[in-house]
């Protein structure tokens, strides 16, 4: 991160971001005012992270999608207008996106995201790559890790959603909470609460940890019961995506279902059960909105370098409808 790049806020730009910078100070809002941030994949989970991020008030925002609007995106893409069937979805994400914040510099990208060379990644602060298969994640996280550029990977499969950060090495500022007693002769013992400001520094692993994650593994069980099979389901769907460059679809339902039990009963047998996919076709804008603004919240955390970030997987349980954060390939 590059910090505040001796950014000042403007006369106007202080109005707006007051409630902002009274939450989290001007120093954090000025790291979010520098910060430049790519969104690539522009569906449902994608439209969600980029309004809160631009409402933010990021410095830039690069939308970044080769995929046309189709009828199941109106269901959850609140960005693109019913007029825009057929066209980029990034590009016409823009106007609608540009209208929540007009001091965010939004730029809108058509190319497919393994068409980007290398150096495209290393022009940003943050790098949140949605919709994309393990080896382009993997090659992104590398470029990214590289560069000292913090990564998001993220999905949403109905009602089950996810993300992973590599944030590297991480600084931010949290509030210690101390207590002082007040003592005064002849009167009630009072205690007195108040908060330092503290730095403290976490180390984050690659996305590669979250390839190599042994689910099975004995020291895992406990978790796994605690947890559900969250973390086996989110192998399976990926794998299903490397396998058919695909995600399981509505209109292939019936046979979708049985590759995904086949690759089940493969990678996680006996774990993930039957009823686990009957709800991962298309995105549902509700789980997209709890999930999109989990991952908008981490990248505004990491940016504004206030408060401890999630460490290092978020997964959203379909079955409770709530959402719980995992270690993974890091020791506590």
């Amino acid at each position: 991160m590059t910090g505040t790049n001796g950014v000042q806020l403007t006369e106007e730009e202080t109005e707006l971001y007051d409630r902002q910078i009274r939450l989290w100070g001007l120093d954090s809002q000025k790291r979010l005012r520098a910060a430049r941030i790519l969104i690539a994949g522009l569906n449902g989970l994608g439209a969600e992270i980029a309004k809160n991020v631009i409402l933010a008030g990021v410095k830039a925002v690069t939308l970044l999608d080769h995929q046309k609007v189709t009828e199941a995106d109106f269901c959850s893409q609140f960005l693109v207008p019913q007029t825009a069937l057929g066209s980029f979805r990034s590009e016409a994400s823009l106007e609608r996106a540009q209208h929540l914040n007009p001091m965010v510099e939004l730029k809108a990208d058509t190319e497919q995201l393994a068409a980007k060379p290398d150096e495209f990644f290393k022009e940003f602060d943050v790098v949140c790559i949605i919709g994309a298969p393990t080896a382009e994640l993997l090659r992104v996280d590398s470029v990214c890790r590289e560069a000292n550029v913090k990564f998001f990977a993220t999905d949403l499969w109905g009602m089950f959603g996810y993300s992973f950060s590599d944030l590297q090495e991480h600084e931010f500022m949290m509030d210690l909470v101390k207590y002082k007693v007040i003592s005064k002769p002849n009167e009630k013992r009072k205690t007195e609460t108040y908060t330092t400001p503290v730095k403290r520094t976490l180390q984050y692993p690659a996305y590669q940890a979250l390839v190599d994650f042994d689910f099975r593994a004995d020291t895992y069980a406990r978790k796994l019961k605690r947890n559900g099979p969250a973390l086996p389901l989110l192998r399976v769907l990926q794998t299903f995506r490397d396998q058919e460059q695909r995600d399981p679809a509505y209109d292939k339902r019936e046979e979708d279902l049985t590759k995904l039990q086949q690759l089940r009963d493969s990678l996680a047998p006996g774990i993930v059960p039957d009823d686990a996919f009957v709800h991962v076709f298309a995105q549902i804008s509700p789980v997209a909105a709890i999930v999109g603004g989990a991952v908008a919240h981490e990248i505004i955390k990491v940016v504004s370098q206030k408060e401890a970030p999630h460490r290092n997987v978020f997964l959203f349980d379909y079955d409770k409808c709530c959402g719980f954060v995992e270690l993974v390939g890091a020791e506590s």
